[in-house]
């Protein structure tokens, strides 16, 4: 045992965890730990009270410890607690494919489950190139990601995301992959409010990556609507439309990642109806399930469906999968969170406060050190200048001195405060954590 064990109430030791995504060491020095949650908060091993301004991590959205989803857990765990979705079926996942696919755009209406968004990035991945073998065009090979996205931590989301400091480590990944610019353009539009004004031209950098390998060598696009683990990078208007063109001229299957956007983060069930462009696959997780059981689901439209049912009925038509395709408790949980968006019109709630959040959000320009902010639904990005060519330096101290010091859950990409509250979230609580991350920002150099 370590002898770290008396830096924590509730941990006897510390050591044997490696945490992900986390400066281990330094952690572990000064631990934030969390024992319990009840709507808008948490409460820490030291017994306070944490206001959360992060959904957990941009999944909890209908809040923390819902009755009504820790009773559909528990009476499915006792009823039964696995059942295998390879060659048999239980009802929960069909009940919810039926319910995701009355909320999806389009004609989205099959449904394939997953424990995760890495693992429902891989999904859309593998599905896509799949696909266009199905159809006998195999030579459709290349995935296209974009600079600053994140995809989950999986081979494939990882080799399409555009986050340096993901990939680094990981030698080459997956061949044929490229990458198109991002869309910050903080030359145009510092301190936007909403979708940017400027930068839809920006889509056509796919159009030269499609012409550099050959359009009809690419299977796929993968972008989020809004890309959130890479700085809150909101869609200039018109960007997606034109995206959405270029992969129809191309034969180029879509690909929205969700994973945050979905289920009321953007004031609706899917960004893709709020920005009014409907992909071929959307992927997601996180909200799915109020991040109460790990799950995800990838939503494919019909057609790409059916291509892969021209074969005989003996035959398996996806050679892909997991354990816990499908797992009940996590469906039942689902279907909870679901019931509980629509009868507490959550989804609504969020577009009814997005002004609020806007100008809160935007209340701290002029603050020393705030280069930007951006927002969009219940989003917003708080960036920082960089402290002595010390990237993310500012950003950490910012989110522990939150913490530690004002009982305030934020999140720190780099230099980026990102805010993501759960939808339940009231205009005085909206207050309490700009105004508390505003005085933490002036009192931080």
């Amino acid at each position: 045992m370590s002898n770290n064990n008396k830096l924590s109430p509730a941990v006897d030791d510390l050591d044997p965890f490696w945490l992900p995504f986390t400066a281990n060491k330094r952690f572990k020095g000064a631990p934030k730990i969390l024992t319990r949650s009840k709507g808008m908060y948490y409460y820490s091993d030291q017994g306070h009270e944490i206001l959360d301004g992060t959904s957990g991590l941009w999944c909890c959205n209908a809040g923390h410890t819902r009755d009504a989803i820790t009773e559909a857990v528990s009476k499915q765990i006792g009823q039964m607690e696995f059942s295998p979705t390879f060659q048999v079926g239980h009802p929960l996942p069909f009940k919810l494919a039926e319910r995701l696919a009355e909320m999806s755009p389009g004609d989205l209406n099959k449904v394939f489950f997953t424990n995760s968004g890495s693992e429902s990035a891989d999904t859309s991945l593998k599905i896509a190139l799949a696909y266009h073998r199905a159809r006998g065009d195999g030579k459709r090979t290349r995935l296209i990601g974009r600079e600053k996205g994140y995809h989950g931590t999986n081979f494939g989301g990882t080799s399409v995301g555009g986050i340096e400091s993901n990939r680094k480590n990981f030698g080459s990944l997956l061949p044929e992959v490229d990458h198109i610019c991002h869309t910050l353009d903080q030359s145009r539009n510092l301190f936007s409010r909403g979708m940017p004004e400027h930068g839809a031209e920006l889509a056509g950098d796919l159009e030269r990556v499609c012409q550099l390998h050959d359009p009809s060598t690419v299977a796929a696009v993968i972008i989020e609507p809004v890309a959130c683990s890479g700085g809150v990078l909101v869609p200039p208007k018109g960007y997606l439309q034109r995206i959405r063109d270029i992969c129809d001229k191309h034969g180029i299957i879509l690909i929205f990642d969700e994973v945050i956007t979905a289920f009321g983060r953007v004031g609706s069930a899917f960004a893709s109806h709020r920005y009014g462009v409907t992909p071929d696959i959307i992927t997601t997780a996180k909200g799915l399930t109020n991040g109460a059981i790990p799950m995800g689901a990838v939503l494919i439209k019909d057609s790409i469906y059916d291509a892969f049912m021209q074969g005989e009925d003996k035959s398996v038509e996806l050679f892909h999968g997991y354990t816990y395709s499908g797992h009940p408790v996590a469906a039942a949980a689902a279907l909870a969170t679901l019931d509980t968006y629509q009868q507490e019109n959550l989804f609504e709630r969020s577009r009814e406060l997005e002004s609020y959040w806007e100008e809160a959000a935007h209340s701290l320009k002029g603050l020393p050190n705030v280069t930007d902010i951006r927002n969009e639904g219940l989003i917003a990005a708080i960036e920082l200048g960089c402290r002595d060519e010390k990237p993310g330096a500012r950003g950490y101290d910012v989110f522990t001195r939150c913490f530690h010091e004002e009982n305030l859950l934020v999140r720190a990409s780099g230099d980026v405060m990102a805010l993501s509250p759960p939808l339940i979230i009231n205009k005085t609580q909206i207050d309490i954590l700009f105004d508390t991350l505003g005085k933490v920002i002036q009192a931080t150099d």
